[in-house]
C-alpha cells in the first residue's frame, strides 16, 4: 500500500465516527454482506458514512492491509477496526452493538 492510499484511507477512518468500507453505498449495497452491515446500522439509527470499494480498486485493496482482515465490508467506529458482517450480526445479537455505537457518537 503506498503511503498515498494509507493517508486516504486513515482520512476516511478518522473523519466520521462510524465508517463502512463496503460494496456499493448505504442506498444501494452491492453484496448481501454489505446490506447486512447496513441494515444493521440503519436498525440502530444511527449516523454512519460508507465508502464503496468497488469505485476505487486501490483503497479495496488497502483496506484488506490496513486493517489486516481479507474481506469487505469493514466497518470502523471512532478510528477503530470492529470486524465485518458476521462481528456486525454477532454484536448486535449479543446487545453489545448499540452500547459500541452509543460510545463511538458520544465521543
Amino acid at each position: 500500500m503506498t503511503p498515498e492510499v494509507k493517508q486516504r484511507i486513515d482520512d476516511l477512518v478518522n473523519n466520521h465516527k462510524i465508517m463502512v468500507f463496503m460494496k456499493g453505498n448505504k442506498l444501494m449495497p452491492q453484496c448481501g454482506f454489505s446490506n447486512n452491515v447496513v441494515q444493521i446500522l440503519n436498525v440502530l439509527g444511527v449516523p454512519f458514512e460508507t465508502f464503496d470499494v468497488l469505485s476505487d480498486y486501490e483503497i479495496r485493496q488497502g483496506i484488506k492491509d490496513y486493517s489486516n482482515w481479507p474481506t469487505i465490508p469493514q466497518v470502523y467506529m471512532n478510528g477503530e477496526f470492529i470486524g465485518g458482517s458476521d462481528i456486525m450480526i454477532e454484536l448486535y445479537q449479543k446487545g453489545e452493538l448499540q452500547q459500541m455505537v452509543e460510545v463511538a457518537l458520544a465521543s
